[in-house]
């Protein structure tokens, strides 16, 4: 696959771009293209940061997630203000990064962003449009005969619970001691 990158911003190549954190690394990291530094304070309305860069990757089967970098998020508490970014295989506009800082409001931690850090990552990834069927119901457990209401994913969001499978703990003893 190949992909097409624009450099709008001609201080990428001084910082290095393109380049992954390391020879396994999944991500292209991301630069803040700033004119100068951005301060993010606590809980604020996410900002949009340009990357600096345009793709296009024309390959319907492919396309481009832009991802928080662990680290940052963990540490500092910057995070995407819209949790995934995707960059679909026709796009070919300003890759730009909503940046949020997570951070509680009363704890007062702003995040600095500087010209060049490299705030985000950017992921390829195949893509699959499956074939859809209209059916009256989905089948499974309800075309086996059995009740609806007892079926996995009946009751949405978190229906499947927490508890581990093995409820003695992971020594094997009853962990409730």
């Amino acid at each position: 696959m190949k992909v097409e990158i624009q450099l709008l911003d001609p201080r990428l190549c001084g910082w290095g771009f393109p380049s992954w954190g390391s020879s396994l690394a999944a991500g292209l990291d991301l630069h803040a293209c700033l004119d100068g530094p951005l301060i993010i304070a606590p809980q604020a309305p996410a900002v949009l940061i340009s990357a600096g860069i345009a793709v296009r990757i024309g390959d319907p089967e492919w396309c481009a997630l832009v991802l928080p970098r662990s680290g940052l998020g963990h540490r500092e508490g910057l995070v995407l203000g819209n949790a995934v970014g995707l960059i679909d295989a026709d796009y070919e506009g300003l890759c730009s990064i909503s940046a949020w800082n997570r951070n509680p409001p009363q704890s007062g931690a702003s995040i600095t962003v500087r010209p060049g850090d490299r705030i985000a990552q950017l992921v390829f990834t195949r893509i699959t449009r499956p074939e859809f069927t209209i059916v009256p119901a989905v089948s499974g457990e309800e075309s086996q005969g059995r009740s609806r209401s007892r079926t996995r994913g009946a009751e949405g969001f978190g229906s499947s619970g927490v508890e581990a499978a093995c409820p003695a703990g992971p020594t094997g003893r009853n962990s409730s001691r």
